[in-house]
C-alpha cells in the first residue's frame, strides 16, 4: 500500500466518523407536553379549596393528602374538597415533606425544621439553626435516595443581595445541618434527582433553576451551574423529579408548570385552567396524577399523567432509618 493510498484512506474514515458524529448529534425530535399529560391534552381538576397561602402538598403511605398553610401556621388533611387542621396553628410552615417515619417534616419560616405526628398533631422543633446561628428563615425541603435531607434559607435574599443558603443534613446519627451551597438569589423550592447525583435549586430571585452536584455525584466534570433559564412569572417556586428524571417546576405567579428533562430540554408548559389563579407553589406526584398547589385562591388542582412518562414515587428509602435529630 502507497503513502497516497494510506492518506486517502485515512481521509476517508476521518469523514466517514465525522458523518456519523453528525448523524448521531442531530437534533432529536422536540418533546412535546403531550408526552407528559396525554394526547387529548392536559385536563386539570379542581381537588381543593383551602386557606392560608396554601404550599407543602404530600401524601403519606395510606394516601392521605396534606398541605401546610403559610399565613395559618397550619397543617391541613384535604379530603372531601375540603381542609381540617392538624393540631394546633404555629409558625409559619412553608415547605413539608413525608420523612420516612411517617412524619410530616416542616421548614417553617419562624420555627427551623420541625417534625409533626399527622395523628395527632403534635409539633417537635428539630432544628432553629446550624449550632452557630439561627436560621434566617426556611423554605422548602427534599430528600435524597440514601435519607440525607437539603433545605433552602431564601429570607433577606433578593436579585441584588444573593446571600441565601442551603444546608444539608445527613441522616447519619446525631447529624447537624451544614451550609451544601452559599451566594444564591432567594433558593426557594428544592429537588433532587433520583440517583442522587444532582440537586435542583430554584434561585427565585433570578428566575431560573441551579443544578449543583451532591455528596452522591460521582462525575468529577460536574459543577454547579444554571440547569434552566425559566421565561415568565416571578420565578420557580415548588420542584418535583419524577422516577424518569424528568424536572417539574412551578412558576410563581405564571398558573403553570414547567417540566423538562433530565438533560433540560423542555416538554413545555401545563398551564392552569382559565380562571384559575396565578399563584402556583408545590408539587406532588400521586397515583398517576400531578397535584399542585396554588396560593392565591387556595386551591388544590390535579393533572392526570401518562404512565409510560412517569411513575409513582411516594417515599424515599431507608424507611427504618431515623433522618433527623433534635440538638
Amino acid at each position: 500500500m502507497t503513502l497516497r493510498t494510506i492518506v486517502i484512506s485515512a481521509m476517508l474514515a476521518t469523514l466517514s466518523g465525522a458523518a456519523g458524529a453528525q448523524e448521531a448529534l442531530a437534533p432529536r425530535e422536540p418533546h412535546r407536553i403531550e408526552q407528559i399529560c396525554g394526547e387529548d391534552g392536559c385536563q386539570w381538576e379542581k381537588v381543593a379549596t383551602c386557606e392560608g397561602f396554601i404550599e407543602g402538598i404530600n401524601f403519606d403511605a395510606e394516601g392521605r393528602m396534606f398541605i401546610v398553610g403559610l399565613l395559618t401556621g397550619s397543617i391541613y388533611e384535604v379530603a372531601d374538597g375540603g381542609c381540617t387542621p392538624v393540631g394546633e396553628s404555629q409558625g409559619s410552615p412553608n415547605g413539608a415533606r413525608i420523612a420516612p417515619n411517617g412524619d410530616l417534616l416542616v421548614a417553617d419560616r419562624f420555627e427551623g425544621l420541625i417534625s409533626v405526628d399527622l395523628d395527632s398533631g403534635e409539633r417537635t422543633s428539630l432544628h432553629r439553626g446550624d449550632g452557630v446561628a439561627m436560621f434566617r428563615g426556611l423554605n422548602d425541603l427534599a430528600f435524597d435516595p440514601e435519607g440525607g435531607l437539603y433545605f433552602t434559607e431564601p429570607y433577606g435574599s433578593d436579585a441584588l443581595n444573593p446571600t441565601g443558603r442551603v444546608f444539608f443534613l445527613s441522616a447519619e446519627e446525631g447529624a447537624v445541618p451544614e451550609v451544601f451551597a452559599s451566594g444564591i438569589a432567594y433558593p426557594n423550592g428544592v429537588a433532587v434527582s433520583p440517583d442522587g447525583a444532582r440537586v435542583y435549586v430554584a434561585e427565585f430571585a433570578a428566575n431560573c433553576i441551579l443544578s449543583i452536584p451532591g455528596p452522591l455525584s460521582r462525575n468529577p466534570a460536574d459543577v454547579p451551574h444554571v440547569f434552566a433559564q425559566l421565561v415568565g412569572g416571578l420565578g420557580p417556586d415548588g420542584l418535583l423529579v419524577d422516577d424518569a428524571g424528568n424536572l417539574y417546576a412551578a412558576q410563581f405567579f405564571a398558573g403553570q408548570i414547567a417540566v423538562m428533562d433530565a438533560f433540560a430540554m423542555p416538554y413545555g408548559v401545563i398551564r392552569l385552567p382559565e380562571g384559575a389563579g396565578q399563584g402556583t407553589t408545590n408539587l406532588a406526584l400521586h397515583d398517576g396524577y400531578l397535584f399542585v398547589t396554588e396560593a392565591f385562591a387556595n386551591e388544590v388542582w390535579r393533572v392526570a399523567l401518562n404512565g409510560d412518562a412517569v411513575t409513582r414515587r411516594v417515599a424515599p428509602c431507608c424507611a427504618t432509618r431515623s433522618l433527623v435529630h433534635p440538638p
